[in-house]
């Protein structure tokens, strides 16, 4: 079953994804992030510039399949041709489709209202269908 984890109260969406990344890239782990294609762009940009000393390799979901088969991070506004199923980063509204065929699901959720609300529901969809949930709150770090 897919492990999930929620990332609650995060200020800004985009940096808080870069520096997880990051962080995952340097575990070894290969990430799909789902998000609206403007969303993807802005990732995409903030990938080559957040920081000076790190680079964390990616390219978008319909990249040459060589490019692909490098890429530890895969940006994507659609699961349906994805080689790898490690983690799914979903920075999206909506319950991703598709996310149970992923080791691990974690969602972000930023402080627009329209986020919270759009989470609930999802933390209510995952719940109604038996997965267990790790919250991480970033008003307490």
């Amino acid at each position: 079953m897919t492990e999930l984890d929620f990332h609650f109260n995060v200020p800004e969406l985009v940096p808080y994804a870069c520096r997880l990344l990051r962080k995952a890239v340097a575990s070894g782990a290969k990430v799909v992030v789902l998000a609206r294609p403007e969303t993807l762009v802005a990732l995409d940009s903030a990938l080559w510039t957040f920081s000076e000393l790190d680079f964390v390799p990616h390219c978008f979901a319909d990249s040459d399949a060589r490019l692909l088969a490098f890429s530890p991070v895969v940006l994507a506004a659609s699961l349906d041709t994805l080689a790898h199923q490690q983690v799914l980063l979903n920075l999206g509204l909506e319950v991703p489709a598709g996310f149970e065929r992923f080791e691990r699901l974690i969602e972000l959720v930023g402080l627009e209202e329209d986020e919270r609300q759009a989470a609930r529901r999802r933390w209510k969809h995952y719940m109604d269908h038996g997965y267990s949930i790790t919250r991480h709150d970033f008003n307490s770090k």
